[in-house]
């Protein structure tokens, strides 16, 4: 990304003035409490004033401390109610509240009773005044340095709080393996990083998005996906859906790949070393942006092209792999005249398994390996297969072992996704009641992958031409699937399959 960065005129002076920095006075004299603010009543550091708060014993110290956790220093006397009141305050800054910005600054006008030394080595104080030499100069200095130092501190620990964001949320983009997710994943960590935004929009000249594009244009920007004002813009060209000064920021941003900071909105280039670059445009912001979270979102930004070349590296894989699992299946079905079974399987299955309750993940195992489910039948003779009257028992028991067949074509891969399509393979013609085959399994020993395809192959059976039979009307294949219910088939599969119907017949009609 370039060094350069255009933000708004003057936002970071404004930034920078909001607040005053909270001096915490702890002395048992009230001379001290007026003295002291009487020398520093003037006192400017980075264009921010300062706030008193006055504490008159070491027990009312600490409860400023619980209301405020923002206090810069403090200026400690060491002998109030006890002599060592003031030591005990140091410590409970510390040790009880694990404060270790506020720059504690103790100031005596007994200096025996905590000696100097002890006192720097005993306890986490950041210097040791006796009243008697602070003068208001020597105060005004003392102040001075204790504010750069806590100011140092904070900007530090904002860092490390920024970086520690960086990494939590890179870790979660990276984590994300669809397209689906990969805007909800953006939308939650920069949520993390500034607080959430409005409106969000994701533009890549990589893909056209979840829809279509007419005429798609590898050289002009479109919404791949977008939350808020941008969700239903998917699939629409950058002019379309941004104009303005908002228009001329997104073009300067990805020409000069850099990042442009208004008021209202934030646009960042995100690089890309595989491809052309992408913009994540947010408008609506929650707030005023610091340098902190200018350079966080910078940050951010590097890591969200990363991970989406990633997830689309893994959806072409994905796809890849879904593409010629179906093909060998389509070959396998065609042959046997039921064209588009495949596409009704994956569909059919896909709804049973939703209404069931599997996870996304489940549900995408199981429609990238039901296809292989009948694969077993490249090994049964095309005599038998395409046999348009009835079998002989021999030829029954031929066409049965297909499911074996298939179950030993799949079961010695290493990978998850063809040992679940050789179970599926293997099972799917095993019965509710036990009756079924191969290996006579029963009721929840089948697995559900099983029961699902099982219901589902033989409602596309029945509903469907095939070489050797007519459709069957969808009133006498609910008929036999009611009887089969508890028998051949899970009835729990079978109220899913009543509940969607219409939807599954919609599907039966476009892939007919």
């Amino acid at each position: 990304m370039s060094d350069e960065i255009l933000f708004a005129e003057d936002i970071d002076e404004e930034i920078e003035l909001q607040g005053k920095w909270k001096i915490l006075i702890v002395d048992d004299e009230p001379e001290v409490h007026a003295v002291t603010k009487l020398a520093l009543g003037d006192f400017v550091f980075q264009d921010k004033d300062l706030e008193f708060i006055s504490a008159f014993d070491g027990e009312e110290a600490k409860t400023m401390f619980r209301e405020h956790d923002d206090i810069a220093v403090v200026l400690l006397d060491v002998v109030m109610e006890t002599d060592d009141a003031g030591l005990k305050v140091a410590e409970f800054i510390r040790n009880e509240m694990n404060n270790h910005f506020t720059r504690i600054i103790l100031r005596t006008g007994q200096p025996g009773q905590a000696p100097e030394k002890d006192v720097i080595i005993n306890y986490d104080i950041n210097d040791y005044k006796s009243k008697t030499e602070l003068t208001a100069q020597k105060l005004f200095s003392v102040v001075i340095s204790a504010l750069r130092s806590y100011r140092d501190i904070i900007v530090i620990e904002e860092n490390r709080h920024g970086l520690e964001k960086i990494i939590s949320a890179s870790a979660d983009l990276f984590s994300i393996h669809s397209l689906e997710s990969f805007i909800e994943g953006i939308v939650q960590q920069l949520a993390s990083l500034i607080g959430g935004t409005k409106d969000t929009a994701y533009l890549t000249s990589a893909v056209a998005g979840p829809r279509p594009i007419e005429q798609y244009n590898s050289s002009e920007l479109y919404v791949f996906t977008g939350r808020g004002e941008y969700q239903d813009k998917e699939g629409n060209r950058l002019e379309e859906v941004i104009s303005g000064r908002e228009l001329i920021s997104c073009q300067h941003a990805y020409t000069n790949k850099t990042m442009v900071y208004e008021d209202e909105y934030l646009v960042v280039y995100c690089d890309s070393k595989t491809q052309k670059g992408s913009l994540l445009y947010m408008s609506g912001l929650p707030r005023k942006l610091t340098k902190t979270d200018k350079h966080l979102v910078e940050m951010f930004s590097k890591n969200v092209q990363i991970a989406f070349d990633n997830v689309l590296l893994n959806k072409d894989i994905e796809d890849t792999q879904r593409e010629i699992i179906e093909r060998l299946a389509d070959a396998i079905e065609t042959s046997y005249g039921s064209q588009n079974h495949t596409q009704r399987m994956i569909k059919i299955c896909e709804i049973l398994g939703r209404a069931a309750g599997l996870s996304e993940n489940d549900l995408k195992t199981l429609s990238l390996a039901v296809p292989l489910y009948d694969i077993g039948k490249i090994r049964i003779s095309d005599n038998i297969m395409l046999n348009p009257g009835s079998l002989n028992k021999e030829e029954i028991l031929e066409v049965r072992n297909h499911a074996q067949i298939g179950y030993n074509l799949l079961k010695d891969s290493n990978r998850p996704l063809i040992k679940t399509a050789a179970l599926i393979a293997r099972d799917h013609h095993e019965y509710w009641n036990g009756k079924g085959y191969p290996k006579g399994k029963s009721g929840q020993g089948i697995h559900i992958f099983c029961r699902i395809t099982s219901l589902a192959d033989a409602f596309d059976a029945m509903r469907s031409e095939r070489s050797y039979k007519e459709a069957w009307p969808l009133e006498k294949v609910m008929d036999v699937i009611a009887a089969e219910k508890g028998q051949q088939f899970d009835p729990k599969m079978v109220e899913y399959l009543h509940e969607n119907i219409d939807e599954i017949e919609s599907i039966m009609h476009t892939l007919a």
